[in-house]
């Protein structure tokens, strides 16, 4: 949507009535679930459905608050569905600025991928201070979610650093995992492949640590 369009972007469940439809088969989705609005120069969200929507940090935003303000860069905006779905709509706000490292979809490896989704998974939680995961963790969760990888500290570290030298070998790990959430290579919906090794057995629960706690 250009920054000078007059009209709303809505979204919700009912796909004749919403600009993006999201939880078009899940009855907790309302028709009309929310909208971003263009004003004083900037983008906004209101929620406008029965279940609120949850923003990065887990801040709820409910029908009838203000609207929030939306920052330049990748956003995801999540409605918690029925039997435990969680909807996601991802936001790309263009404020001007230049992404660095400008990477494509694709760029990365199947392996790289999986590599940088569990050393960057507080980035993909939207913690209010992200850090990267210690390759020594890292390569423990890795061996559980793959185990014929040869997942060892070294391996991630190799992993990491081809992408980097690939993109841009002057960053360090957290200005390669901003970029790439950035880009919306890697989002948060990446993290169910946490989700589903954390749930199963004799795998911990990865997913409810805080990095570097």
């Amino acid at each position: 949507m250009p920054p000078t369009e007059p009209d709303p972007v809505t979204f919700g469940r009912n796909t004749a009535e919403v600009s993006v439809p999201v939880g078009e088969d899940d009855r907790r989705v309302s028709r009309r679930h929310g909208v971003l609005e263009r004003h004083r120069e900037r983008w906004w969200v209101r929620a406008t459905g029965k279940v609120p929507l949850r923003l990065p940090e887990s801040r709820l935003l409910f029908t009838g608050a203000a609207p929030v303000p939306l920052p330049g860069g990748y956003l995801p905006l999540y409605v918690h569905g029925s039997r435990g779905r969680e909807h996601v709509l991802e936001v790309h706000v263009a404020d001007g600025r230049p992404v660095a490292p400008p990477v494509a979809d694709g760029v990365l490896a199947a392996r790289e991928r999986l590599a940088l989704i569990v050393v960057g998974q507080s980035f993909l939680r939207w913690e209010a201070h992200p850090r990267t995961l210690p390759s020594e963790r890292a390569a423990v969760q890795l061996a559980a979610l793959d185990p014929g990888g040869g997942w060892t500290p070294l391996t991630v570290r190799a992993a990491v650093d081809a992408v980097r030298a690939r993109l841009d070998p002057a960053r360090g790990d957290e200005q390669l995992l901003t970029g790439l959430l950035a880009s919306a290579v890697l989002v948060p919906p990446d993290l169910a492949l946490l989700t589903a090794a954390a749930r199963s057995p004799g795998v911990p629960d990865w997913t409810q640590r805080t990095v570097g706690s």
